[in-house]
């Protein structure tokens, strides 16, 4: 069986001039400005002079220059990963870095460039500013924002243009973004919990001045409400995604009920800290709570019992937000993607 290898460009020896457009035109037999469309993705090109471009970069061994290119499209091809929370979450929670392994796959798909940026104190925030205004990016990709935050309204000023993860709220029309379908998710969590006769069901929430963290507690009220059962706020505790505030606020349900038979927790994290309160308590999961989490991250197979969760597609979102982020950058009007969420059963409350 023979394999036919892809063609590759043969780097310039050393002392041999490095190629220019002008060389691959020549070579192609077309225009210099048939390249340049060519190379900067334009329309209006044939596909047969496509075709002897790329070849004619293939003979030629032509390698585009990043800075000539930046020069002459006005564009950096760098792209920046903003996160708002403190440094060690992106490290602490694992959905930070499966969204930063897919949109670095993402942008180097398409040849650009990330760029990590924290900015979680007000001198994060001024030098973050003071940077993505200067032109050296040339789009955002926004995590974890927070309402009432500075930041987005000086991000929104800056006119650069921006893509979130999860809706941002009181900036719908201004920010486009890429979310799970919290809500349902939310609702669907409940709904598996009802079904399996329980009756004491409690929440732990993500931050209310999140897009996720509101729509996934609006989703724990639609399924109770919907079975006619009472919205008790004493079963409801508030967390902020990480695990330490998923084992206080379990120890606080547990305070005002001692008798809850579920929790549903906004996330992964929270609830693995659920789980390790319960534990010390001497409730089993599920034979006296059940417990169900969100985001289906790494982490929900590797709890103690499994963890049955909410699927939040990451990889897809983090394809969606570069794709989304493209159009954006491209000049479209800013909208919205919402991907559906589904259940994942295991064993800390099965069907």
């Amino acid at each position: 069986m023979t394999t036919m290898l892809p063609n590759v460009p043969t780097p310039p020896s050393p002392g041999r001039k490095r190629p220019t457009i002008r060389d691959v035109a020549r070579e192609a037999g077309v225009s210099y400005a048939t390249v340049s469309r060519v190379l900067n993705g334009r329309e209006w090109v044939s596909p047969e002079a496509v075709r002897a471009v790329r070849d004619a970069i293939s003979r030629t061994g032509y390698t585009a220059n990043p800075h000539a290119r930046s020069l002459a499209t006005g564009r950096s091809g760098s792209i920046a990963f903003l996160l708002t929370e403190p440094q060690h979450l992106l490290f602490e929670d694992p959905n930070f870095s499966v969204l930063l392994r897919g949109v670095a796959q993402a942008l180097s798909d398409r040849e650009l460039t990330l760029i990590l940026m924290i900015a979680s104190t007000p001198e994060e925030r001024a030098r973050t500013i003071s940077y993505l205004s200067g032109g050296h990016v040339d789009g955002v990709l926004l995590f974890s924002p927070h309402s009432g935050d500075p930041l987005l309204g000086q991000l929104v000023q800056a006119e650069v243009p921006i893509v979130a993860c999860g809706r941002v709220l009181g900036y719908e029309q201004l920010i486009s973004s890429v979310m799970a379908d919290d809500r349902n998710g939310g609702r669907s969590a409940v709904e598996h919990l009802i079904a399996a006769g329980c009756t004491r069901i409690a929440t732990i929430t993500g931050p209310q001045d999140t897009g996720g963290g509101v729509d996934r507690l609006q989703g724990y009220h639609d399924a109770l409400i919907a079975h006619g059962d009472t919205i008790e706020p004493g079963r409801v505790a508030h967390g902020d995604w990480s695990r330490a505030s998923g084992a206080a606020a379990m120890r606080t349900l547990l305070e005002h009920d001692p008798e809850l038979d579920a929790v549903f927790a906004a996330s992964d994290a929270m609830a693995e800290g659920a789980l390790r309160v319960l534990r010390e308590a001497a409730r089993a999961v599920p034979g006296d709570v059940r417990v169900v989490g969100f985001d289906d991250s790494g982490l929900a197979a590797t709890t103690e019992p499994p963890l049955t969760t909410v699927r939040h597609p990451l990889d897809r979102v983090a394809e969606e937000m570069v794709r989304l982020l493209t159009d954006v950058i491209a000049g479209r009007t800013p909208l919205s993607i919402t991907v559906p969420t589904s259940l994942v059963v295991r064993e800390s409350s099965p069907a």
